[in-house]
């Protein structure tokens, strides 16, 4: 008879572990530029729609069906063999449980190869790795297979999800090559920024969330007291090592660069939270952040070391916070565990368990991948053409011509031109004509605008012509960095806002101006004057200071 208590548990992990397909794809979307954002969400919906039908069909049975000589399981199409279930909860539903632990093993790669690949090579990967490379290997861990045998512990996926997926991009992005500009000729390395810290931000605030399904609700049951202590040492280990890495990634670059990396940072969370999925349920708190402080010095270093010194371009970090961090959290499970770690007195066995089980899957992954990849480029091809790639992939490979088509920070504009002197009784100043014109431009902060237009209109400015730019610029002796390579000009959004003067003194307008925009930091922004000849209004005829005026509509 099943447990209701246990069934319920094991469908809501679950349903946490699905929604990390939502956060793994805003961390991509967010870590690469917006030309390729509508591709990044395809490939994540592709990966757990095509996750979800061929591990069904195949991909269950191989890791879970009857073993055979310890490498492989029996397959069980489209489940309807004997395949195991659970004594206190239904077949199916470990097999959705399952399929979206395969489904996160798939996106990790998205990341990885992002803003080059073509979407018809993904899509076969993601048949390839869902059907038959992740449950080969997972079933030598949790199937019963020859590292089960040897005491191989990996509790949640630190080696058999995440380090199979950062394998897995290491070796499509060998096949790739860099992204366009990435590395220059002489051999620099240039930063290519994502285009929204704001969105990676959410994508790991919500992975931090499902991961408590993802390593609390492993245990497959809440009944017992033992069932329940387990769980809630696993919440709080899983918590303890993102928090950890988030801490760790934040103060190394803060020491190396002066400033805190953001996007490195939200990597550390990840990479803590990779790091004890292995050895969660097997670790006291206080292991669970030495485990995550280790993996984020290995996140950070291996991350520079990938970029600039062997010329591995990930885009968003994922062969760092997967591959590296994986690796390392199953091995110090060989330090850290309580039952049998070397910290506690159960010698190296252990610790020479996990390191012989990270290495042989790791093995596994380059080798059946490096043949995956290899059939791919020479059939349908990896990589997109020169062309395609600058473009962006959204209009090239789904004919979207952007992922953010009508959307602008919101700024009042009024494309009337100012009259800037009160019109008494509506009759028209006299002696206008000679009067001189000038042309104001003002380029600054988006966020100053609304205090701008309300210093220009105490002045008696109250028509506008407003723009939105993008600015760079390089202040020499101020380097900027991101994820450990050097920023020499970035493009920040600005506003550009245009007004033409005729009564109201230049001077007046552009103290005003100075007065709200200055902050003494870099980026308060310009002020432009040009003569202007002549001015007309289309309708009407008007010219110069008539064709000023402002009129009712």
């Amino acid at each position: 008879m099943f447990s209701s208590v246990d069934t319920i548990w094991v469908l809501l992990g679950a349903a946490l572990v699905f929604f990390m397909q939502a956060g793994f794809c805003m961390v991509e979307t967010g870590f690469t530029r917006a030309k390729n954002a509508g591709n990044i969400v395809m490939k994540n919906v592709m990966d757990i729609s095509a996750g979800s039908i061929f591990f069904w069909l195949i991909g269950f049975g191989i890791l879970f069906g009857d073993d055979v000589a310890g490498l492989i399981g029996k397959p069980d199409i489209m489940l309807l063999g004997d395949s195991i279930g659970g004594d206190s909860y239904p077949k199916l539903a470990f097999l959705i449980f399952q399929t979206v632990f395969c489904a996160t093993a798939a996106t990790i790669v998205s990341g990885a190869m992002a803003e080059r690949t073509k979407f018809v090579a993904y899509l076969c990967y993601s048949i390839v790795i869902s059907a038959l490379v992740y449950p080969i290997s997972s079933h030598w861990i949790w199937g019963g297979g020859w590292l089960y045998e040897l005491g191989f512990h990996d509790f949640a996926g630190s080696t058999a999800v995440h380090m199979v997926g950062g394998a897995a991009g290491l070796v499509g992005v060998f096949f790739l090559g860099p992204r366009i500009g990435k590395y220059s000729k002489d051999g620099k390395v240039n930063a290519i920024p994502g285009h929204s810290l704001t969105l990676g931000a959410l994508g790991v605030f919500i992975l931090w969330l499902c991961w408590f399904g993802f390593n609390g609700c492993s245990t497959v049951s809440m009944t017992g007291d033992d069932s329940l202590i387990s769980a809630s040492l696993i919440f709080v280990n899983t918590n303890l090592a993102a928090a950890a890495g988030a801490f760790t990634a934040c103060a190394i670059t803060w020491f190396k660069y002066g400033k805190p990396d953001v996007s490195m940072t939200l990597n550390g969370a990840l990479g803590g939270l990779v790091a004890i999925t292995a050895g969660c349920d097997a670790v006291l708190p206080y292991g669970a952040v030495l485990i995550a402080i280790i993996a984020g010095v290995f996140l950070v270093f291996g991350i520079e070391f990938l970029d600039q010194k062997v010329r591995i371009d990930d885009p968003v970090g994922a062969i760092g916070v997967h591959g590296i961090c994986g690796a390392v959290g199953t091995i110090l499970v060989g330090v850290f565990a309580i039952d049998g770690g070397l910290l506690y007195g159960g010698g190296a066995g252990l610790l020479g368990v996990q390191t012989l089980g990270v290495a042989a899957v790791f093995a596994w992954i380059v080798v059946a991948m490096g043949i995956a990849f290899f059939v791919i480029n020479k059939t349908v091809g990896l990589r997109v053409t020169k062309e395609e790639e600058i473009v962006g992939l959204d209009i090239t490979e789904h004919a979207l011509s952007s992922s953010y088509a009508d959307f602008a920070t919101n700024i009042t504009t009024i494309s009337e031109e100012t009259p800037h002197v009160p019109v008494v009784s509506g009759e028209k100043p006299k002696a206008t004509d000679g009067l001189k014109m000038t042309k104001i431009a003002i380029i600054t902060r988006e966020s100053k605008f609304d205090e701008l237009k309300n210093a220009l209109s105490d002045v008696g400015i109250t028509g506008l012509t407003v723009t939105q730019v993008l600015g760079a610029g390089y202040q020499r002796g101020h380097a900027e960095y991101y994820r450990g390579a050097p920023l020499e000009v970035k493009l920040h959004p600005k506003v550009r806002v245009e007004i033409v003067v005729c009564k109201v003194p230049v001077s007046v307008v552009v103290e005003a101006a100075k007065k709200v925009l200055y902050t003494g930091g870099i980026g308060d922004g310009k002020i432009f004057t040009y003569n202007v000849e002549s001015v007309y209004r289309i309708r009407t005829g008007e010219k110069d200071y008539d064709a000023l005026q402002d009129e009712v509509y």
